[in-house]
């Protein structure tokens, strides 16, 4: 397609110099540049996902005898059920109805449909939901085959390649928009925990959350997730998560597994500032430097040490910590993988097995009740599995917060999930149970430490 958007726009140019000199065109290749054919292939498999959930008002038991409803009625101000909606898009991304969409689209929904571009409307069940990267996968309830769209290769865009952008930007239903490719491998956005976005100038807008992100060929390379934007309309900066990841998240679908299983590298990793580029004896900073090795890791088994430069992860460029994080979520766990990085003047080989995480201790979830500083929080043991399903680096020993109850003391005390309680009263904490015993006595007050984004605080609080 890139060969006939050039010749086109050639014979356009030229038609232009001879109809300039009384020559009139005599063919629409003349003067006819269009995406019609790609639309045409792609549309049928976007569709717009809708979304909603039944928030109960709270009712008085009396309100159960039907003469006291007909009598305290609705007019009298009691408390009505609200509906509460969402609306986005999603991709076909196989014949038997399987759709994926941005996970912020269908989170907490009860109710889905997805209605298709023929106007038939289904509905939809979710099949799994990826929060790490915002994606989910639907399963239609209805008839197949349906028309899917063809997977692409991220990797192969270019900055300043064409892309279109279809999807139903503020419900009002199939839209095209066209653009190119602005950037790759943004990682500085904030959306998910991958990240390694798409940046597209392809108009976007709310609504147009997991649709398709195509080439000129018409193959899905990212799913549309967010936008840059201080009105909430498109701005020219929009971003959108590479099909390698759904390509992973789709696989575990098809798989039946309930959650996507990610690689384990164990080992903790920093950006190379242009302050250690000379010391590194690197020439400009890239790659992400090894800042600590778990024991018994992939990572440590491989031979990897502090300091090293990991600059490459199965043969593709390493540019930073998140461009790694990316390469290895989207390998399969189960087999090897080949890393390539710098220690000193030399630049090394090795492989590394793709491996889960493990669970190394029970997790031994306790709930803390009772009147004290602590009460509301549930906690675990913590372990380099729980460690990565609450996405938080595994760079301290204690019981991690796994759930903060509304309207608790720990929730007013500003305790979140993923907090690790490290020592109480000067007690250091390595299990959930020594957490509850330690927050058993009546004390008037408490010393806390914990650690949060890889920093430790001790605070005193209130008992």
């Amino acid at each position: 397609m890139r060969s006939f958007i050039a010749l086109t726009v050639a014979v356009f140019v030229s038609a232009g110099g001879v109809a300039a000199q009384g020559v009139v065109p005599t063919a629409p290749s003349q003067t006819k540049l269009t995406f019609a054919p790609v639309v045409k292939r792609v549309a049928p498999a976007v569709v717009n996902v809708y979304g909603a959930r039944v928030e109960r008002a709270p009712r008085h038991p009396f309100m159960d005898d039907p003469m006291l409803r007909r009598f305290f009625g609705g007019e009298f101000g009691l408390p009505q059920d609200r509906v509460q909606r969402s609306a986005g898009s999603g991709v076909i991304v196989d014949q038997t109805g399987l759709v994926v969409t941005n996970n912020h689209v269908v989170e907490n929904m009860t109710e889905v449909k997805v209605a298709l571009t023929d106007r038939r409307e289904f509905e939809a069940e979710v099949v799994l939901r990826d929060p790490r990267t915002d994606l989910a996968i639907l399963r239609i309830k209805g008839q197949g085959p349906f028309t899917a769209v063809e997977m692409g290769d991220p990797d192969a865009l270019e900055v300043g390649d064409f892309v279109m952008a279809v999807g139903n930007p503020f419900g009002v239903g199939q839209t095209v928009t066209q653009g190119i490719v602005s950037a790759l491998a943004r990682t500085q956005v904030g959306i998910t925990d991958y990240q390694f976005f798409i940046q597209t100038d392809a108009a976007i807008n709310p609504g147009n959350s997991g649709g398709a992100l195509v080439d000129t060929f018409g193959r899905l390379v990212g799913i549309n997730t967010a936008i840059f934007s201080q009105s909430g309309g498109s701005h020219g900066i929009g971003f959108a998560i590479p099909s390698t990841m759904v390509r992973v998240v789709l696989a575990s679908a098809k798989g039946g597994n309930a959650m996507v299983k990610r690689p384990w590298f164990g080992a903790r990793l920093q950006e190379v500032t242009p302050e250690l580029v000379e010391s590194l004896g690197l020439e400009r900073p890239t790659g992400a430097l090894v800042v600590s090795v778990a024991e018994r890791g992939p990572a440590a088994e491989a031979g990897l040490k502090q300091g090293d430069v990991i600059v490459a992860l199965d043969g593709r460029q390493v540019e930073s910590p998140d461009a790694f994080g990316f390469r290895l979520a989207t390998l399969a766990v189960g087999g090897q993988a080949r890393i390539d990085f710098r220690r000193g003047a030399k630049t090394q080989s090795a492989t590394i097995r793709l491996v889960p995480p493990p669970e190394t201790r029970p997790r031994d979830p306790v709930t803390l009740r009772g009147r004290h500083a602590l009460s509301g929080l549930t906690v675990a043991n913590l372990s380099p599995a729980l460690a990565d399903e609450l996405s938080m680096e595994l760079n301290t020993e204690g019981v991690v917060v796994t759930n903060v109850a509304e309207r608790s003391n720990a929730a007013e005390l500003g305790l979140q999930r993923g907090d690790v309680i490290v020592m109480v009263d000067g007690e250091r904490v390595a299990t959930s149970r020594d957490l509850e015993k330690l927050a058993k006595p009546r004390n008037y007050y408490w010393k806390l430490t914990i650690a949060r984004g890889g920093q430790i605080v001790t605070t005193v609080v209130g008992g």
